[in-house]
């Protein structure tokens, strides 16, 4: 399935139905009252969180979507039916965007959580309705209220609690098949990713959901390569796992400017990914000797000044130690975010 994370689209709740006139005629009562119902209110447009949606291709090719009418009020004072209201399911981190206004009007981060973006029609009222001492036999009723047309912009931003990141052909895809059941497509040669893949990792009963963000390179964050379509679903997680590929260098320094590199592209967009927690691992490990990672992993833990992780996606070596700090960074941010919350209330 094609990944789309950005749609434009119009909503139209309903019509509100129409107001009835009309007059009680029984037997034995010849000059019956106006007994004309109310029509009833048109469908509310409501989107719904969907956590078995990862993109928004279903609203591809569909622009307007309206919201059942109010049915008309009729005799006896009855009161026509609600229109049918009509559910847009999103995918679980969809920004709902006014477009006209550009003002964020909904954050779509639950399963089932449901907003009324717009409102369906009132109905109009019945003759009944208008009767007064003074009139008491009104020959009129109230159209029903229009339906509320709004112009809205989805926007997904994909919910994970880890993002890897690093250069094309890092090894970000053949890591996520082997930490979770994502199989994503695997070549040698860059932007082999053209779309996030989202993975859960499972630990004994604790998960956690692992997404691989296309390949970046220098001057992503001004539109080069993939990179300005998938940096802002990095804004979303929790950490960072970056991958530098030390296997395609001969010196050190250079795996430290291919780490630089992206960093400094994650600024560009956006200078509070930086504040993230980041686990750095040197990926491609099956290929080098012993002595050869020993070398590269020292000399850019004392540059960086942070631990770094050996890895390889291929043999597994490290794996499990990898998917223990992906879970540990991830509940050590939930209880800071806890404490965080906590000081606020």
């Amino acid at each position: 399935m094609k990944f789309i994370d950005e749609v434009d689209i119009e909503v139209i709740s309903g019509n509100g139905g129409k107001g009835f006139v009309g007059y009680r005629r029984e037997k034995y009562v010849p000059l019956g009252g106006p007994d004309g119902g109310d029509g009833g209110p048109g469908g509310n447009i409501i989107f719904e969180g969907d956590e078995g949606l990862n993109t928004l291709m279903h609203f591809r090719g569909l622009k307007t979507f309206v919201a059942d009418a109010g049915i008309n009020g009729g005799g006896s004072k009855m009161t026509g039916a609600t229109g049918e209201d009509l559910t847009l399911k999103v995918p679980i981190g969809t920004l709902i965007t006014n477009k006209e206004t550009n003002e964020i009007i909904f954050d779509v981060t639950e399963h089932g959580q449901q907003f009324i973006a717009a409102e369906g029609g009132r109905g109009g009222k019945g003759n009944a309705a208008f009767k007064t001492s003074v009139q008491q036999t009104p020959n009129f009723a109230q159209n029903g209220e229009a339906g509320t047309a709004i112009k809205i912009h989805l926007e997904l931003k994909l919910l994970a609690d880890i993002a890897l990141i690093g250069l094309p052909n890092a090894g970000k895809s053949t890591l996520i098949s082997a930490i979770s059941a994502a199989r994503p497509k695997i070549a040698d040669y860059p932007f082999t990713t053209i779309e996030p893949n989202l993975g859960v990792v499972e630990l004994g009963e604790k998960t956690l959901v692992v997404t691989d963000i296309p390949g970046l390179i220098e001057g992503a964050a001004e539109g080069k390569g993939l990179g300005i379509k998938f940096l802002k679903h990095i804004e979303r997680t929790s950490a960072l796992v970056h991958l530098v590929d030390c296997s395609m260098f001969i010196e050190v320094f250079e795996a430290i400017e291919a780490y630089a590199t992206i960093r400094m592209e994650l600024e560009k967009y956006n200078p509070d990914l930086l504040l993230k927690k980041e686990i750095v691992c040197l990926t491609k490990i099956d290929a080098m000797t012993e002595d050869e990672i020993e070398k590269f992993r020292s000399h850019m833990e004392e540059q960086l000044d942070r631990k770094v992780l050996p890895i390889s996606g291929v043999s597994g070596r490290n794996i499990d130690i990898l998917k223990q700090l992906m879970l540990k960074t991830k509940e050590v941010i939930e209880e800071e975010n806890k404490k965080v919350n906590h000081g606020r209330k």
